[in-house]
């Protein structure tokens, strides 16, 4: 499979920064993208809603649909699936991109932030896989990508914010459990994860960091592309790096991915 034509992506958290960058550059091959987000009022502090994103697909050369999800909620997952499904025929990838992120410690985590965090990251990406699969293990080409690090029990990243790191390695085991019980039966279950900090509405979220030290969110999209092109069977179970993943397709030039050429990027968290 060389692009993604006619293939149908459910993408969470898809109204702004990675996730409506991995719809355009899917629709650009003429993919269908369901954009399941909360944002369907545009709001000045947060760019970006599901519609003004479905627009950009379709002017993309995509088929969208527009459906306003919290992840949290169970049955508007499974109303969205259904949509999605109705609407295009089937479902081919699931993207887990829907995120909470709060870097501070214990004493300075509200539990409404803590149970927000495990709410959106491990459990919701949970619900999503299960509401989805069904549908995955019909397809031909089956994937489920999920935006989590490699799993790591190294107490330097757990300290400084145990409830963010909690709720994203979640993610990352929520990975590993459904890699080992679908990878087996086609689907290519697989984790991504950006080398550097990436310009997002998240970075706000981070004290002291400045965008221009960041990469575009097209980086990541580029990879999750070069990712989902790739024949499903035997190939899951993976904790990929974006840079890696690019570097492997032939980029060597990673320059147009900097918000600023001239200016040293910022490692992402989880890496060493």
């Amino acid at each position: 499979m060389q692009d993604l034509s006619g293939k149908t992506l459910f993408i969470t958290g898809a109204s702004r920064g990675i996730g409506r960058a991995i719809a355009l550059r899917a629709a650009r091959d003429g993919a269908n993208i369901a954009i399941a987000a909360k944002s369907d009022v545009a709001n000045p502090k947060l760019p970006g809603t599901i519609h003004s994103v479905a627009a950009e697909v379709e002017a993309a050369g995509g088929r969208a649909l527009a459906l306003k999800c919290d992840i949290r909620d169970e049955e508007a997952v499974r109303a969205a699936v259904a949509a999605t499904v109705d609407a295009f025929g089937g479902l081919d990838i699931l993207v887990n991109n829907a995120s909470a992120i709060w870097l501070r410690g214990t004493l300075d985590t509200p539990m409404k932030r803590f149970d927000l965090m495990q709410q959106v990251n491990a459990r919701g990406s949970f619900l999503c896989a299960q509401a989805c699969l069904p549908q995955l293990l019909k397809a031909p080409t089956p994937h489920i990508l999920t935006l989590a690090p490699p799993p790591s029990l190294d107490p330097k990243w757990w300290g400084p914010h145990t409830g963010y790191t909690l709720a994203k390695m979640g993610m990352s085991f929520v990975t590993l459990g459904l890699a080992a019980e679908f990878g087996r039966q086609g689907v290519a279950v697989n984790a991504l994860w950006p080398r550097t900090v990436i310009a997002t509405d998240a970075v706000n979220m981070i004290p002291g960091v400045d965008t221009a030290n960041c990469r575009k969110p097209e980086i990541v999209a580029d990879a999750a592309h070069a990712i989902l092109v790739r024949p499903a069977q035997g190939f899951s179970g993976r904790f990929l790096i974006d840079e890696e993943v690019l570097r492997e397709a032939g980029v060597t030039d990673f320059s147009r991915y900097a918000m600023d050429p001239s200016r040293p990027l910022l490692p992402d968290l989880f890496l060493d």
